[in-house]
C-alpha cells in the first residue's frame, strides 16, 4: 500500500499524491479545493495546497491560509508583500510537490482554459495517470456549463490548454446561500450525464453544511464532501458574517496584520 493511502479519512474521498481541480469561473474550484485539504487534513494526511490561481485575484484558496494552516495543511502560495498581488506568480516550490509521493498535494487551478494554462508549465512533471487526479468541478447553475455540451467544451479547451486530461468530475451546482437539497440533487443528475459524456467518473459531490441534513446520499454513487463556507466575497461586510466568520476586508486586514 502506498503511503498516501495509509491514513484513514472518514468520507471514501479520492485519493492522490497530486489532485487539481479544474473548472469554469464561479463553478467552485477554491472552495471546494478548500474544503477537500480541510476534510483529508482531518483524516490526518500530510496535505499541501498551491495556490495556482493567477486569473483571478479575488477567490484564491490563500485567502483560506488562516483555517488551512491552523489544521496543518502547508499553504504554498505567495508571502510577505506578494501575498495580496494581482500578479500572475508560479512558486517554484509547486514543482517539487508533485514528487511527493508520501503527501496529498492539491492544486488550485484558475477558471477556464486561460487558468488551466498554469498547468502547461507544469505537466512535463506530473506523476503518471493512477498517481494523479485532474478534477473538473461541474456547478449547472453557472453559465456556459449549464449544459452538457457546454460541460464538454469547457472540459476540451482545459485539457487543450493544460495538456493534461481531466480523470473525473466534481458534482458542485449551488447558488451559494441560496442552495437547497433539491438543487444539489439536480446538479448531481445532472453532472451524471456529463460524466457519461465523457466517459469518466463522478469522483465526489459536494454539499453545503446548510444543506447536507436534507440531501438523501443514498441517491449518489459518488462520496459527499460536506464543506463549511471559507470564502467571502469582495463585497462582504468588514464585520463577520451569519456564521460568525470575518467578512472579506475583515479577514483581509487580519492577514495583513498578522504578516506585518
Amino acid at each position: 500500500m502506498r503511503p498516501w493511502l495509509a491514513a484513514p479519512v472518514d468520507l471514501a474521498l479520492p485519493v492522490a499524491p497530486v489532485v487539481a481541480f479544474v473548472g469554469n469561473y464561479g463553478s467552485g474550484k477554491t472552495e471546494v479545493a478548500v474544503g477537500y485539504a480541510l476534510e483529508l487534513a482531518r483524516g490526518s494526511f500530510r496535505v499541501n495546497i498551491a495556490d495556482l490561481d493567477i486569473v483571478n485575484p479575488y477567490f484564491r484558496c490563500r485567502e483560506a491560509i488562516g483555517p488551512l494552516e491552523e489544521r496543518g495543511v502547508r499553504v504554498v502560495a505567495p508571502r510577505g508583500v506578494g501575498f495580496h498581488s494581482e500578479l500572475p506568480i508560479l512558486l517554484p516550490e509547486v514543482r517539487g510537490l508533485l514528487g511527493r509521493k508520501d503527501e496529498v498535494s492539491i492544486l488550485d487551478v484558475g477558471g477556464d482554459d486561460s487558468g488551466a494554462r498554469a498547468l502547461s508549465h507544469l505537466a512535463p512533471d506530473f506523476p503518471p495517470p493512477g498517481e494523479h487526479k485532474l478534477l473538473q468541478v461541474v456547478n449547472q447553475r453557472r453559465p456556459f456549463t449549464d449544459t452538457v455540451r457546454g460541460c464538454l467544451r469547457m472540459r476540451d479547451e482545459i485539457e487543450q490548454a493544460s495538456r493534461l486530461q481531466v480523470t473525473g468530475l466534481v458534482a458542485n451546482t449551488h447558488l451559494m446561500d441560496e442552495t437547497t437539497a433539491d438543487i444539489v440533487a439536480e446538479g448531481y443528475a445532472f453532472a451524471a450525464e456529463v460524466a457519461r459524456a465523457a466517459g469518466v467518473p463522478i469522483e465526489m459531490v459536494v454539499v453545503s453544511s446548510r444543506v447536507a441534513a436534507l440531501v438523501d446520499r443514498r441517491s449518489f454513487s459518488a462520496p459527499v464532501l460536506v464543506i463549511d463556507r471559507q470564502m467571502l466575497p469582495p463585497w462582504a461586510d468588514a464585520g463577520v458574517d451569519g456564521g460568525g466568520r470575518l467578512g472579506w476586508a475583515g479577514e483581509r486586514e487580519r492577514l495583513r496584520l498578522l504578516r506585518g
